[in-house]
Parts: C-alpha cells; structure tokens; sequence
C-alpha cells in the first residue's frame, strides 16, 4: 500500500479505527433505543411522532454514511484500494441532512443526545475528510513539515 507522505500510518489507523468503534457503538446505541417503545416519552401527537420517526431515519443515515466512509479507509490501509480511488466519489462521506433544532426541542432527552452525537460525529468525520484532501492536493514540499516550515520562518527573521 503506498501511503501517502501526508499521513502517518500509524496515526491514520488509530484515529479510523476509534471513530469506526464510535460509530458502530453509537448506531447500536440508536437502534436499541429507536426501536424501543417511545410512547411513555410523550410522543402521543401524531405529528410529533413523525417528526421522531424522520429524525431517527437521520441519525441512522448519518451513522451509515460515516461507517461506509470508515470501512473506505481501512480498505485503503490494507491495500484493498489505493490512494486515487479512495478520492473518488464512491468512497467520500455521503451527504446527510441536518436536524432542525426547533423540531427536536420538545424530544425526549434521550433522542436529543442521540441526535446531537449523531451530528457530531458526522461534522468530526466531514472535517477530517475535508483535512486530509486538502493535505492530499497540497504540493509535496521537498521533505519538508510544518516544523521545517517554522524553523525557516525563524532563520529568515534571525
């Protein structure tokens, strides 16, 4: 597998692989508690429980996006794909509507929490793969990091 001179190997996996067990926690956390009976939660209004089953879909779908682009990754770290095809379209993290904190402010706490980790997670996931394709475009500056950077920075002021 060639890594990418951008990226510690070693770091990229332990952050992919924190985020997948995250992930996959926080979906069984989502489904146990979706799946459960909410009608003592005071969802009786049938437009409340609408708006609880759509925000649930949301959460789920977020949950999936991440994971398939965390399966992307640790495809790619163990050689299954490479560097090019892990930039395409077919491995970036998928689009995922936000929730309208106005529809939700009456849920069960529960829900909100799950909904607000759910986000969260997504926006980590969506900034990292931001990150990382900046870093992936950015030109290979002949060996050099941002401490070289720093160093050079304080030889021309000295």
């Amino acid at each position: 597998m060639e890594i990418a001179p951008f990226l510690d190997a070693g770091l990229h996996r332990r952050l992919v692989d924190s985020l997948y067990v995250e992930a996959m926690v926080m979906a069984d956390e989502a489904r146990a508690y979706f799946d459960g009976g909410v009608e003592e939660d005071g969802l009786d209004n049938p437009l409340r429980r609408v708006a609880f089953a759509c925000e649930s879909l949301k959460v789920t779908t977020r949950l999936m996006h991440v994971i398939a682009w965390l399966l992307g990754q640790r495809a790619w770290q163990r050689g299954e794909i490479d560097t090019d095809e892990l930039s395409g379209e077919k491995y970036r993290l998928g689009r995922a509507s936000e929730t309208d904190p106005a529809v939700t402010e009456e849920f069960p706490f529960a829900a909100r929490a799950l909904i607000a980790a759910s986000q969260d997670l997504y926006e980590r996931v969506a900034r990292l793969q931001d990150r990382m394709e900046a870093m992936r475009h950015r030109p290979a500056a002949d060996g050099s990091g941002p401490a070289r950077a720093l160093l050079d920075r304080l030889n021309t002021v000295f």
